[in-house]
């Protein structure tokens, strides 16, 4: 069984894999001491875990059902209490505001066919679960609360930025790395009126 940053982890096959694009996200969290976080299409819950050590509490949601039960399993593993799982589609089944809420998008074009898929393909042009993300998640977050976004550069980062700005959010590159024939990114975003 793999361990990542010390949280030891069962994995499916239907389940998106801890990969580049998830250790960039771990090794940036904003997460502070006592906040509550939201992790976004949490798929084996590795994220949310790690947010758990600081965070008072940690909803980790995913539209797969595998991945909602992997990743509690995966809580239970790691003796982490702080924290639930919830199927929901982005934020359908989310209430409250959070301090942080990631997201590692799906980016490929295409319809999902497999469970897997929901990981990676984003709709037609691989930016509509993104675009509907940035549209939905400023009613979730605290006044000065922080969204991390990790996307391809296949996406288009800028697009991201400008459909934050659209929705009120302060956009920038925090971190990224070069993988194969991409860039991945993270982007944190803040509401515009945070001072």
């Amino acid at each position: 069984m793999p361990t990542y940053y010390g949280i030891k982890l069962k994995l499916h096959p239907d389940v998106y894999e801890p990969a580049e694009d998830t250790f960039l996200l771990a090794e940036n969290l904003a997460v502070r001491e006592g906040d509550r976080a939201l992790d976004v299409g949490t798929g084996t819950g590795l994220i949310a875990l790690l947010m758990a050590r600081k965070a008072r509490f940690v909803l980790g949601v995913d539209i797969n059902p595998l991945a909602v039960e992997l990743a509690r399993e995966n809580a239970r593993l790691n003796g982490i209490q702080n924290i639930e799982f919830r199927l929901s589609d982005l934020f359908e089944n989310v209430s409250g505001k959070f301090d942080v809420i990631t997201f590692n998008a799906p980016y490929l074009p295409g319809e999902p066919e497999e469970p897997i898929d929901l990981a990676l393909v984003g709709g037609k042009s691989g930016r509509e679960v993104l675009d509907r993300f940035i549209r939905e998640v400023p009613e979730y977050l605290k006044p000065c609360g922080v969204v991390q976004i990790v996307q391809s550069s296949i996406t288009g980062v800028d697009e991201t930025i400008k459909q934050l700005e659209k929705a009120g959010l302060r956009g920038k590159i925090a971190a990224r790395m070069h993988v194969f024939f991409e860039d991945i990114v993270l982007i944190n975003a803040t509401l515009s009126d945070c001072v």
